[in-house]
């Protein structure tokens, strides 16, 4: 299902497990909305790093996951009201949000309400090539089951050798629902790491020239490619 200009999405990017590279997709979204001129809201989840606060401070916000004031917060996004302009949302989950998160769409009967509101979900798996990916899928698809878009994203900053998960019983079981897998391809090491010293946007980092810590030319150039190969499979997902 590809995505238009009119959709609304609201956009866990989870995996519950630490370093699967969550933040960097909450990062690479919010660009890609940016850049499509999609308007969005973004909630920081992690209470220790809050990185995606960090690198998109003018969209994003922290929003306590436990808390169901918090997190009602998130769903206020879709109310509409009159003019309002329609946003989607994108929520970097923190490791171990997973409980508290279900918790609150159950009792809140979330997935109904957003259905009815025209509102798409989407539960982003980001994994690394472990087993613990696979297992932590199988227990999101059997949380939620049928309704929400599952997008299992191999994150190739985190592994190369995906084969426990593209031969798992949980990867048929996403694609049986109708999931979506995609690769997030590996952004050169020392890139990233010089974006993520500077706290830079992937946009600052393309477009700051000349000032201490600046990306040079092909730094530059690496990251525009590697943005133009993510917003071709973004382009094709349900956002």
């Amino acid at each position: 299902m590809k995505g238009n200009a009119n959709m609304q999405s609201l956009n866990f990017i989870g995996g519950e497990k630490g370093g699967v590279g969550k933040s960097v997709a909450s990062r690479v979204l919010a660009q890609y909305f940016i850049d499509k001129g999609r308007p969005f809201i973004g909630f920081d989840t992690d209470r220790s790093h809050t990185s995606f606060t960090r690198f998109y401070s003018a969209y994003a916000s922290p929003v306590i996951v436990d808390s169901y004031e918090g997190l009602d917060r998130i769903a206020s996004v879709f109310e509409q009201t009159r003019d309002q302009v329609q946003k989607s949302a994108i929520v970097d989950l923190a490791a171990q949000t997973a409980a508290p998160l279900s918790r609150w769409i159950r009792e809140s009967d979330l997935l109904s309400l957003l259905a009815e509101m025209g509102v798409t979900v989407n539960f982003w798996h980001l994994c690394d090539a472990g087993k613990d990916s696979v297992d932590l899928l199988d227990r999101l698809l059997n949380t939620y089951g049928v309704g929400p878009n599952y997008i299992v994203v191999r994150n190739e900053g985190r592994g190369s050798d995906f084969s426990l998960l593209d031969e798992s019983a949980a990867l048929k079981k996403t694609l049986a629902l109708g999931g979506q897998v995609i690769n997030l391809g590996q952004l050169h090491e020392a890139s990233m790491r010089k974006i993520d010293q500077h706290n830079a946007s992937f946009w600052a980092a393309i477009h700051n020239k000349g000032e201490p810590g600046a990306m040079g030319m092909l730094e530059r150039q690496r990251i525009k490619t590697w943005l133009k190969v993510t917003y071709a499979t973004l382009d094709a997902l349900p956002l």
